[in-house]
């Protein structure tokens, strides 16, 4: 009966041109990668999908880094954080992650974890815990990450949801709303559109309506303001214990885990109380190793350079996009606003955006579809998204592939 069910729903999905599929890569992380399809030869292509926003995944110094650091603390962590599995170099990088975003968030402490989804979980849940249930009201903005969705449902609180980015309707939930805890959720950079928050309006409303607020700047640390803290340093420089930051360190940092900052009230009640992250086998200490080298290359001039370069790749973008579309206004396509390195082509239909998808693949370029129910229905597309390691060059080799795609699909 179960595997009758699984056969079920796995043809609807297909009925709906939802179908999802994995490739194998055969070279490291960078621009240009070797990939191959389930039963198919790797083949090399062009990638405009990772999220290795700086193209620090595969940079020597952090390959060094991890290296030396597996000699000296050998490659396991051995147990959760609150066994025995919390090294040295876990504390230093927390300490100099919380001095980070020391200007923005009041005695600043962080708290490291395996993954981002996991420190949302561990976020949202954890602290939603810490008051009667009823008490507790959640404010989610309408195109957060299926991470922060999950969480507030996995609360069991009152959840809010607004529509996207309208500070408006969310100040009207929160003067509406009884509850004695109130917690804004929002993403920083939203993950499909490549759009910002309005971090101002929701740092005020936050004071306005004694409200706390989780910001996941997965994919805008690093990557945004002139030292790379993301979109925090779109706010003033004032310290506020309103403030949860959570951040990834598998995008612009080119490793893996996650890291929260927050008043180091909060983060002490997370240590204690938040079962994501208690009941988890701690992340190698090499890892940390390599994302201290990370933390030091983002922070130099060469972090500058890589931000900078980033910045004048999505510009050549967007103008040859914008003249790409006026050139085929037939195709209907549409370009997302965005200033980050997330850019969505909306094509409209599922069958669309995968026709697109494979026409940009026959010709080197691997850009995949996005699809409902990632994307709201009729609005599939194609996500692309940039990294340092591109090149004007590969921008043009884009557009010149978009365009043929345009003229050839029926």
């Amino acid at each position: 009966m179960l595997r009758e069910a699984a056969r079920q729903a796995v043809a609807a999905i297909a009925a709906r041109g939802q179908t999802r599929a994995r490739r194998q890569a055969h070279s490291a992380t960078a621009t240009q990668q070797v990939v191959a399809r389930h039963g198919q030869p790797p083949e090399t292509r062009l990638l405009f999908c990772s999220n290795d926003y700086l193209g620090l995944a595969s940079h020597p110094v952090l390959v060094e880094a991890l290296i030396r650091g597996a000699r000296e603390h050998g490659v396991g962590a051995g147990a959760s954080h609150l066994v025995s599995g919390h090294h040295r170099v876990h504390e230093d990088l927390e300490h100099t992650l919380a001095q980070w975003f020391s200007p923005w968030i009041a005695q600043a402490r962080a708290l490291g974890f395996s993954t981002g989804y996991m420190a949302n979980l561990a976020v949202i849940t954890g602290l939603a815990a810490l008051a009667p249930r009823d008490e507790v009201a959640l404010f989610s903005d309408d195109l957060n990450h299926a991470s922060l969705i999950d969480a507030c449902r996995l609360s069991k609180c009152t959840v809010h949801r607004y529509p996207h980015g309208d500070t408006a309707a969310l100040r009207a939930l929160l003067r509406a709303s009884p509850a004695r805890v109130k917690l804004i959720v929002s993403d920083g950079v939203f993950s499909m559109d490549g759009d910002c928050a309005p971090v101002l309006a929701l740092q005020q409303l936050a004071q306005e309506h004694d409200a706390w607020w989780v910001l996941d700047d997965a994919h805008g640390w690093g990557v945004l303001g002139d030292a790379g803290r993301g979109t925090v340093e779109r706010l003033d420089r004032q310290p506020t214990a309103r403030l949860i930051l959570v951040g990834t360190l598998g995008k612009a940092a080119g490793a893996a885990g996650a890291f929260v900052v927050a008043h180091e009230e909060l983060i002490e009640a997370l240590l204690q109380t938040a079962r994501p992250y208690i009941y988890t086998t701690a992340a190698p200490p090499a890892l940390a190793e390599a994302v201290r080298a990370s933390l030091q290359l983002m922070d130099s001039g060469e972090g500058r350079e890589r931000r900078r370069h980033l910045q004048q790749l999505i510009a050549h973008w967007q103008a040859g996009a914008g003249a790409l579309i006026e050139r085929v206004p037939n195709r209907g396509w549409r370009l997302l606003p965005s200033d980050t390195p997330i850019q969505a082509l909306v094509v409209g239909g599922n069958e669309a955006a995968v026709a697109l998808s494979l026409a940009l693949e026959a010709r080197g370029l691997w850009v995949p579809a996005i699809r409902p129910p990632t994307v709201p229905r009729g609005t599939a597309r194609v996500r692309i998204t940039f990294s340092a390691g591109h090149t004007i060059d590969d921008i043009d080799r884009l557009l010149q592939a978009l365009e043929e795609a345009a003229e050839s699909l029926p």
